[in-house]
């Protein structure tokens, strides 16, 4: 069964509220104000945490709490403007990850207070000293659903499923590369952004591996030129310019049937494409344009979802008046909502944006200042060989393995950056806690207007003539 509805938050938030609710063994509170992404699954981000302090509750007990109103007035106060959804969550110290009666009652008490002030969904959730946590959803006649998908985007990701939880108890995680694994990814979805040399790689990976659905971002057309390096593609296809999304799904169809593939032939940056993103479980970045990875960067943040950003380099220089190989190169990001973003690390920049702009839309111009040393020029990423590219793939879906089914030996927030270098036969690792990390304010945004803050992305005022 595919997820219809989800609750997701940061890795940073779930440590926070993980600290704070098992603190000393007797139940703690918390409150999740949430926003929502794009229709049509409901899957909502955790915009804002606020933490009921322990001395505040008048009772704290292994199996009891109670908790001043307040608080809860504060997180109508954050959510009623945007008409946000209020989760009431408190802990199970004992590990029982199961609603007892004492909660259903509270809940009935509580939850109705929340409507009267506004919305039409609010919820409840608890969490377990394994740091699992279950949720349901309450409309405002105070039936309840349960939410399918709990998910945390940390160093690792963690899913916690309703129907995987017996007697209280969550079923074990499947183990990386086994069936166990192929049956999970099954009901999660996949964004693939660029489906050209590394991006079909990956796309063919996923699909493989088993992802329920794939959703396939690109605006080319397939052509001879690129007959080299785009799986599945043919000489047909570049004859009839046959969009790249096309010709791939018509591909994942052959071996997984229809209805396993969204295709856009369109570019990230349009709000068609943003909201299909917002949808999924995990992005990969397979783009070579900095535009591409700033709009991937951007709905990470907002919808909360882990991005696996790729890249692959062939620089050259002059030796002896002929031209000869630096390097051959690559790199592979994991960037998790509440830590370093792509921006963050300078895998694009305010003027890297700018000279791209420029080189499409004025190219003299661009060469002028390119000239003049205004602009130090773009490095392309290289659309180069296939080898290049199956290798920097693989290393891109492996990541998101590691993260999701741990197996490394030692902790993945040592490898929140991976380079390699096949001249020097050499690979090299970067710590989430080696790049700054600066204040985002579209972290946990969803849906809000405009979407993802910028205001070319503003639907237009039902009102408006």
């Amino acid at each position: 069964m595919t997820p219809e509805r989800t609750l997701a938050m940061a890795g940073v938030a779930h440590a926070a509220l993980f600290k704070h609710l098992m603190a000393d063994g007797n139940e703690a509170a918390a409150i999740l104000v949430c926003a929502r992404s794009p229709g049509p699954r409901q899957r909502l981000v955790v915009r804002q945490v606020i933490l009921v302090p322990h001395e505040a509750c008048p009772v704290r007990k292994p199996d009891a709490i109670v908790w001043p109103g307040a608080y809860i007035e504060d997180s109508i106060d954050a959510a009623e403007s945007e008409g946000l959804v209020i989760i009431l969550l408190h802990s199970h110290p004992g590990g029982w990850l199961q609603f007892s009666h004492i909660d259903d009652e509270s809940d009935a008490r509580v939850i109705p207070g929340l409507f009267h002030a506004f919305g039409t969904c609010h919820g409840s959730a608890i969490m377990t000293a394994d740091g699992a946590v279950r949720a349901r959803l309450y409309s405002p006649d105070m039936t309840s659903q349960q939410v399918d998908l709990v998910t945390v985007a940390g160093d690792d990701i963690s899913h916690w499923w309703n129907d995987l939880i017996v007697d209280g108890i969550p079923v074990d995680r499947p183990l990386a590369f086994t069936g166990g694994m192929t049956v999970e990814l099954s009901r999660l979805s996949a964004a693939v952004i660029g489906v050209s040399g590394t991006g079909s790689i990956a796309a063919e990976q996923v699909a493989r591996l088993g992802f329920g659905s794939v959703t396939m971002i690109d605006p080319d057309t397939v052509e001879t030129k690129n007959l080299n390096r785009i799986l599945n593609s043919t000489s047909e296809d570049a004859k009839l310019s046959v969009p790249k999304v096309d010709m791939f799904a018509d591909a994942i169809a052959r071996h997984r049937g229809e209805g396993a593939t969204v295709s856009i032939a369109d570019t990230l940056g349009t709000r068609e494409a943003i909201e299909a993103v917002g949808q999924c479980d995990v992005i990969f970045c397979c783009v070579d344009s900095k535009e591409g990875r700033m709009f991937a960067d951007l709905i990470a943040s907002a919808f909360l979802l882990p991005l696996f950003d790729v890249g692959v380099t062939i620089p050259t220089f002059i030796k002896e008046g002929k031209a000869a190989i630096a390097d051959v190169s690559g790199r592979v990001d994991y960037v998790q909502p509440g830590g370093s973003t792509l921006s963050d690390r300078s895998v694009y920049t305010p003027e890297g944006l700018r000279a791209e702009h420029l080189q499409r839309v004025d190219p003299d111009i661009y060469r002028d200042e390119l000239a003049a040393g205004y602009i130090k020029g773009i490095l392309d990423e290289a659309p180069s060989v296939i080898t290049l590219n199956m290798r920097a793939a693989a290393a891109l879906v492996n990541e998101f393995i590691a993260r999701a089914y741990p197996y490394r030996q030692e902790p993945n927030r040592n490898y929140a950056r991976t380079e390699f270098s096949l001249a020097a036969c050499d690979e090299e690792h970067y710590s989430e806690d080696e790049f700054a990390r600066y204040e985002n304010h579209l972290l946990g945004r969803g849906s809000a207007e405009p979407l993802l803050g910028l205001p070319q992305f503003r639907l237009p005022r039902k009102d408006a003539a």
